[in-house]
């Protein structure tokens, strides 16, 4: 038997008995299963009732067309092949039965042997179409924006922007935040609930490669465009058109390609490294950084130009520690993740794991957490995670001992006290404990680097450079 024949429906639809009889016998020696109609009514109603891989279609039935049929037959949901016979044919027919998705078109009489081959070929293009179709309803299930795991305000408020901008074809959005805090996943869920989910995401990482060659990976190249080019290559850019290509670490592109890029922003045409040609693609562009590109800007290492472009939708994603809330429903996520996947009966964490988990300051934010709770299972002898299961710098967050524990209670002095004088006495704390870091100042007060910026002009505190003494 022919695997591709292996439990692969077949539905024969011709007025002449003795075609049909001629075409199941044959198919089903060759393993496939058969269901007759002798007209359309008939065809209907079987396909009502199940679905078929491929359907061998007469043009001429006693109360339709075959082409009545097809168009029925491609809004089913799975579409089966359709192969078209007939004694009468005719280009125009031909041409409208391939415009409405007939697989082939053959003409009676035709070589068994022949039609044999052509049904092979089609049931081969049904099941590959199924594959990717299953792959793709796998990636819109594992990408989508119900992945965007957590229950606190500025979560909700990412989801309901990630919808709002899939769905509303913008073409350049800008990511934010620091490493780790799931920008990646956030630039899939706008591709996934975008109406062009089923078409290409290629992502590219800027730092991933040297200059020459990430400009042959974003634009594509010409043959003997340089000493390895052999053959022409298609880049990213050109590979996505339709879909989204997802520029990771857009800080760190060398400002030559960063000047090409914005052209390419500007009118949707670029050239191959060694090329004459303008080549013309509509691809989304999503780009993230973990950089305050305002302040490279004024460093003279990414271009004003370029920024601007890249910030129509800016989409900023707060650190961890801005959101807590998100932690008890990032654990239970990544314990049922991990424990189906390492096969281990984890229920979760005791009430002493679970506190210092909430107390710790996350400085790798959701990645940090996602590998320490995989570290954990994956270690684990019981049913349930404990303090001991944690790394020591969260069992110390957990005891107190740690400096990105949940701070402790103020007490209002009875004289009272100046809040300026707080807040100023809290913020030099932080910049000396961050020895000068805004970004990792501002994480212990739950700030960013604007806002640490921002007090400190109002509190007159010098600016110094990470490390300064």
């Amino acid at each position: 038997m022919n695997s591709v024949a292996r439990h692969r429906r077949i539905l024969v639809i011709d007025d002449e008995k003795l075609i049909r009889w001629t075409l199941r016998e044959r198919l089903e020696r060759a393993g496939y299963s058969v269901v007759e109609a002798e007209h359309g009514a008939a065809a209907f109603d079987a396909m009502r009732q199940e679905d078929f891989d491929l359907l061998l279609l007469d043009f001429k039935l006693p109360d339709t067309d075959g082409l009545e049929i097809l168009k029925v037959a491609k809004e089913r949901k799975p579409a089966p092949a359709v192969i078209l016979m007939t004694a009468f044919a005719s280009v125009q027919n031909a041409v409208e039965a391939m415009r409405l998705g007939a697989y082939d078109y053959v003409k009676k009489p035709f070589n068994l042997d022949e039609l044999l081959l052509d049904v092979e070929k089609a049931i081969e293009t049904v099941t590959l179409r199924a594959e990717v179709s299953r792959y793709q309803s796998l990636d819109r299930a594992r990408f989508s924006v119900a992945n965007l795991v957590g229950s606190s305000p500025k979560t909700q408020e990412i989801r309901r922007l990630v919808q709002r901008v899939g769905k509303s074809g913008a073409r350049t959005i800008l990511i934010s935040g620091e490493t780790g805090t799931g920008k990646g996943l956030v630039a899939r869920a706008i591709h996934f609930e975008s109406e062009t989910a089923n078409t290409p995401f290629l992502n590219i990482t800027c730092t991933a490669l040297p200059e020459t060659l990430l400009e042959s990976e974003l634009f594509g190249h010409e043959r003997g465009a340089f000493t390895d080019a052999r053959s022409a290559k298609k880049g990213l850019l050109e590979l996505a058109d339709s879909g989204t290509v997802f520029l990771d670490e857009i800080g760190d592109l060398p400002l030559q390609l960063q000047g090409k890029l914005l052209r390419f922003l500007e009118d949707k045409t670029f050239r191959r490294l060694g090329g004459t040609r303008d080549i013309s693609v509509d691809v989304r562009v999503v780009a993230a950084t973990n950089k305050e590109l305002k302040a490279a800007v004024k460093q003279g290492a990414f271009r004003a130009d370029l920024y601007y472009r890249l910030n129509v939708i800016p989409i900023p994603i707060p650190p961890l520690v801005q959101r807590r809330e998100d932690i008890p429903d990032l654990v239970h996520h990544f314990v049922s993740l991990y424990a189906e996947e390492f096969k281990k009966p984890i229920r979760g964490f005791d009430a002493e794991a679970t506190r210092a988990l909430a107390g710790y300051g996350w400085p790798g934010n959701i990645r940090e957490l996602k590998n320490t709770i995989e570290r954990a299972i994956l270690l684990a002898d019981g049913d349930t995670l404990t303090i001991d299961d944690l790394p020591i710098e969260i069992r110390e967050a957990g005891a107190g001992g740690g400096t990105a524990a949940r701070p402790a209670t103020f007490l209002l002095p009875k004289e009272g006290c100046d809040l300026d004088d707080v807040h100023r006495d809290l913020l030099m704390q932080s910049l000396e404990r961050a020895r000068h870091n805004k970004t990792a100042a501002g994480r212990l007060l739950g700030l960013n680097r604007d806002q640490v910026r921002y007090w400190m002009r109002k509190y007159k505190i010098a600016d110094k450079q990470p490390g300064e003494a």
